[in-house]
């Protein structure tokens, strides 16, 4: 996809979701990286406005963002100083091998969409990680009914987006010299959850969670590899 479009929409992207919504996952992925990945220099791949790259950086990591839109990248510079904004492409990363403790990336792959896009994105994120430090994909899980609906009504996605599966995310981390350490999927709290059933739907999500028929369908498909 285009970096121009999200330009345009780099105002509102922050409010295309409840916040409510927003700050249970950003706890659930801050809590996922203090539980797997040592505290380094981390790389956010595909940051946008910076808001995951700065509660990471609020935890003792030393983060910086990458993202092709200039835009979302004025936004993040404006929020923090904590995270180094870079404007790149995650195709291309601009830093040398073995550079980074932790590089992450969340809900862009589907974004890049071309496959070969999303085996060189892949490729330079183990590139760029220092052994034995981590690289996390946290993406759009495909066998989830509800990405569909919510895609279709939220101002980043513009139907030229691909959801891309477990098996491919872990076959291009591994032809990168990926080793698999961890591969899940976890979050069930959809956007429409209301501010006061919160609680009540995070319990529901670790249960279903912990449920390998369930999980599966789970929103987003996990994967943790080092190198």
């Amino acid at each position: 996809m285009s970096s121009s479009h999200f330009d345009s929409i780099a105002s509102v992207y922050d409010e295309s979701l409840p916040a409510h919504v927003v700050e249970h996952y950003l706890r659930k992925r801050t809590a996922f990286v203090l539980a797997h990945c040592p505290r380094g220099d981390g790389l956010d791949v595909g940051c946008g406005t910076g808001v995951l790259a700065e509660r990471l950086a609020g935890a003792g990591y030393q983060m910086v963002g990458v993202d092709p839109s200039r835009g979302m990248l004025e936004i993040l510079e404006a929020r923090t100083p904590l995270v180094r904004p870079v404007h790149a492409f995650g195709t291309s990363l601009p830093f040398d091998d073995d550079s980074f403790q932790l590089v992450i990336t969340v809900a862009v792959m589907h974004h890049i969409a071309d496959p070969d896009e999303v085996r060189q994105t892949l490729a330079e994120m183990v590139r760029v990680v220092k052994p034995p430090g981590r690289v996390l994909v946290w993406d759009h899980n495909p066998r989830n009914p509800y990405w569909g609906p919510l895609m279709a009504r939220v101002p980043q996605d513009t139907g030229e987006e691909r959801l891309i599966g477990e098996a491919e995310i872990v076959t291009g981390l591994r032809a990168a010299g990926g080793q698999i350490l961890l591969r899940t999927q976890l979050g069930a709290v959809p956007d429409f959850t209301p501010p006061r059933a919160i609680r009540l739907a995070a319990a529901l999500e670790r249960a279903f969670e912990r449920t390998p028929g369930l999980r599966r369908f789970a929103a987003h498909n996990v994967i943790l590899a080092t190198k």
